[in-house]
């Protein structure tokens, strides 16, 4: 379905009655990096999935989309739907998104999940990162995406799991240059927000994983530490979702319904 907002289509899917779960993807995915786990999840939810902003069939706004902006659609979403609280499951920058969203509207939200991600800002090294992907994106952004996802499996997995990054890279690479510059300047200029999850408004859990090459596990542990997460531990990479595809369900669903 689509949504026009701000002058552009916001794409989402919305299936199933009760609890609403709102699934937001990570950077270079869209809303079907969900679609294995949505059969299980509308038995007792509603699931709502949305591309993020110059992302699957989203359309893009601007030069940096910003977390706060990508919240906003999420929110304008939201309202369309009358959907008044929801409990949000975010990988990676759909975390971030979903930190954005709760610090603007804490009340509407039930729950958040932190799928392989983090409420710290960039370190500065992280932000030279930032901009050296954004340097590589411009001069080949097929070659970078192909890197970037390859990257994101622990290196065992990165042999055991060719057709599904083959799969996943496929998608990436639908992805529009504008959208990918957009999304690493707005991720680079997130500013923390523990804060959100220390206020105990309500329930966080963060999924962590040991071989993660984007995230430092020892971090991510001490972090729900200080804010008082309920913490899943995965071995492998940073695609808890195709990694860890049947445990990463149950997680999830004791999550929602506890």
């Amino acid at each position: 379905m689509i949504l026009v907002h701000k002058g552009i289509n916001i794409f989402y899917k919305d299936e199933g009655k009760g609890q609403a779960i709102v699934l937001l993807h990570g950077f270079l995915e869209n809303s079907k990096m969900w679609d294995a786990f949505i059969p299980q999840l509308t038995q007792k939810n509603r699931v709502v999935c949305i591309d993020l902003l110059g992302h699957g069939q989203t359309d893009c706004l601007g030069y940096i989309h910003s977390m706060e902006l990508m919240a906003n659609a999420v929110e304008a979403i939201l309202n369309h739907l009358k959907i008044k609280q929801s409990i949000f499951i975010g990988h990676s920058m759909g975390a971030y998104v979903a930190l954005a969203f709760a610090e603007k509207k804490p009340e509407a939200v039930a729950g958040l999940c932190l799928m392989n991600s983090t409420a710290k800002e960039d370190s500065k090294e992280r932000k030279k990162n930032r901009d050296r992907a954004i340097l590589a994106v411009k001069q080949n952004h097929k070659t970078f995406i192909r890197l970037a996802i390859n990257n994101l499996f622990s290196p065992k997995n990165r042999t055991a799991l060719v057709e599904d990054i083959k799969q996943i890279t496929n998608e990436a690479l639908q992805t529009p240059l504008q959208g990918i510059v957009a999304a690493l300047e707005g991720m680079k200029i997130r500013p923390n927000r523990e804060i959100i999850l220390s206020s105990k408004k309500f329930k966080v859990m963060m999924i962590i994983s040991k071989k993660d090459p984007v995230l430092d596990y020892s971090l991510l542990i001490l972090q729900a530490k200080e804010i008082k997460a309920k913490v899943v531990e995965f071995p492998d990479g940073h695609m808890s979702h195709i990694e860890n595809k049947s445990d990463f369900l149950q997680h999830i669903m004791h999550f929602i319904e506890n």
